[in-house]
């Protein structure tokens, strides 16, 4: 054996055992006629011991490890007289009697130690070593942990894992897809699925009425903190439901992976709150309820008093910030600039402080009475020592400025704690979102998620009155996972279509499997499908995905470890009948 135990696991219980370690040298110490090393494998790090008075052959040879060798230790456990009680073994120590040299290592590019000297990028270059940090490595292991559970939960509840097609066929909506050509068929492309959602819904027509799938996803799309080309779904089916039956099965999976990885318990169900709704108060449909700070609508209250940006103004609108009336103008200053950036799209911002005494001082006095600025106070809420930061200009961008405002005022006030979660339903989203530039309406979600029935006599006449059977569950303003009722009949099915503009040909060439399959007596059925990659970073209370996939690509989509994407030979080409044009140059 190359080891007896971990060097993670020996504790003073272990005092004069005989054992023997593998792992790598995290560091060396010289110190007079002693050195130390600390050696390291995936469980923890165990303190060697090499005396240069008792074994000085051993202790020089000790001397000439360097940092990532591989060794092997054997020698007798020992209480240390300096403890370090910060690690699991910082109790003992090994008096090493033999030490082998498994494996030689250049000097690493960077240290490997939780706070590492290594840049983004050449940590992602050699993510192998990377990966062998323990905070890195704990990642992988909570994403470990969080499959686990899942399954578990899930086939406890007597849902079934199927595999599904990864070469599929490609579609017109959605993200751009990634395809594959060819070879036997010159031509013609695969796509990479973006989910498994056709193949889902046919295997509730095969009669699975629980599929479940952790399953790897592609989209071609810019890239964020939160989004990598290929990721992975917790994809979810059921058949002879409702909405409220999907909700409380996997509200009870979120119940269940709180407790199992968090040791959390949440008292009363999930809030459920309609999109139009979080809309309105929180200028998102994710919105994160850790904190309140809504937001109010004004827009009545402060028109036709003389001030032209809010008499001008579609909507007016504002929040307002706890214990901030102090702030000074340069503060007020930077958020407006905040609001300002082109991302944020703001024109700017008006303010109003809540005075000790209750009375209200604003950026526009000279065009409101006291008795006008109070009643501001009184809509939002505010008290004294309050701030009120108000926006104005058209209802869907502002209530989205509005938002993004609110989320940075709480980050400045230490509001969005990570070890604090705050789970929610929304609900009732619009089935269809207008695009201006096509002048044609698209699927909010997909082409198969189901209307409201209530709603059904608006898809010809007022399609975007129209509210869909679909739910997203958002935990600390991040969507974790969406899902809808499907649409299960021929009839609905080919009304959604037209409404999106398909003739009845191009949906049948697209979609005609799935139609052929409705026509054998599909049930009503409806899923989810949840974000596992970001659902595991805010349990490991990140923002981002990517400490959290092994190997990760960078922002560019390229991973730099194996260099790719990259060129392939000619011979692939002309294999696939395929040349490549260059992107002609943008000046």
């Amino acid at each position: 054996m190359y080891r007896t135990h971990t060097c993670g696991e020996l504790t003073l219980g272990d005092s004069g055992k005989k054992v023997t370690l593998a792992g790598w040298v995290q560091r060396s110490r010289d110190l007079g006629g002693m050195t130390f090393i600390d050696l390291r494998d995936r469980y923890g790090i165990t303190q060697l011991v090499f005396n240069m008075e008792t074994d000085p052959d051993l202790c020089q040879k000790a001397r000439k490890l360097g940092r990532e060798f591989v060794v092997q230790a054997e020698g007798i456990v020992a209480e240390r007289s300096n403890k370090n009680l910060k690690i699991p073994t910082g109790e003992i120590e090994i008096i090493v009697e033999r030490i082998d040299v498994l494996n030689t290592s250049d000097t690493p590019p960077f240290t490997i130690e939780e706070n590492t000297d290594g840049g983004d990028e050449l940590r992602m270059k050699y993510r192998y070593l990377d990966l062998r940090r323990q905070n890195v490595r704990s990642n992988i292991i909570l994403r470990h942990k969080m499959a686990q559970e899942v399954r578990r939960y899930l086939d406890g509840q007597g849902f079934i894992e199927v595999e599904t097609p990864v070469l599929i066929k490609s579609t017109p909506e959605g993200a751009r897809d990634f395809v594959v050509p060819s070879r036997i068929h010159n031509g013609e492309f695969y796509a990479l699925p973006q989910s498994p959602q056709t193949f889902k819904q046919l295997l509730m027509v095969a009669g699975f009425d629980k599929y479940f799938q952790i399953v790897k996803c592609f989209r071609d799309e810019d890239l964020r903190a939160d989004r990598q080309p290929e990721f992975t779904q917790i994809d979810c089916e059921m058949s002879y439901i409702h909405q409220d039956d999907i909700l409380n099965m996997f509200e009870g999976l979120a119940r269940h992976l709180f407790l199992e990885v968090k040791g959390l318990v949440f008292e009363g169900p999930f809030p459920r709150i309609p999109y139009d709704e979080a809309m309105s108060l929180y200028g998102t449909d994710k919105p994160d309820i850790r904190f309140d700070m809504r937001i109010t609508e004004l827009t009545k209250a402060v028109k036709g008093l003389g001030f032209a940006l809010f008499d001008d103004a579609p909507y007016v609108g504002a929040i307002s910030a706890p214990g901030c009336a102090g702030w000074s103008r340069k503060q007020i200053d930077e958020l407006t600039e905040f609001v300002r950036r082109p991302q944020i799209g703001g024109k700017g911002l008006v303010w109003a402080r809540v005075e000790a005494d209750g009375s209200v001082k604003s950026s526009v006095d000279k065009y409101y009475t006291a008795d006008d600025l109070a009643n501001i106070a009184l809509m939002t809420g505010s008290d004294a020592g309050d701030l009120i930061l108000i926006m104005a200009g058209p209802g869907e961008k502002t209530l989205s400025a509005l938002g993004e405002l609110r989320l940075e005022m709480a980050r400045r006030l230490g509001l969005r704690d990570s070890s604090v979660y705050a789970p929610l339903w929304v609900v009732d989203f619009p089935l269809l979102e207008w695009d201006d530039e096509t002048q044609r309406y698209y699927a909010k979600h997909h082409p198969f998620t189901a209307p409201k029935p209530e709603d059904i006599k608006y898809m010809e006449t007022d399609p975007g009155r129209v509210h869909a059977n679909a739910y997203d569950l958002v935990i600390n303003g991040t969507e974790i996972g969406g899902g809808s009722i499907r649409i299960h009949d021929p009839e609905t099915q080919s009304l959604m279509f037209r409404t999106l503009g398909f003739t009845a040909e191009e949906a049948q060439k697209q979609f005609g499997f799935l139609l052929n399959a409705f026509r054998y007596g599909a049930p009503p059925h409806g899923g989810i499908a949840f974000g596992f990659d970001r659902w595991t970073a805010i349990m490991g209370g990140s923002d981002t995905i990517r400490d959290f996939i092994a190997f990760p690509k960078n922002n560019q989509a390229r991973d730099v470890m194996i260099d790719t994407p990259s060129t392939i030979k000619q011979e692939q080409l002309d294999e696939l009948a395929l040349d490549i044009r260059k992107k002609a140059q943008q000046e």
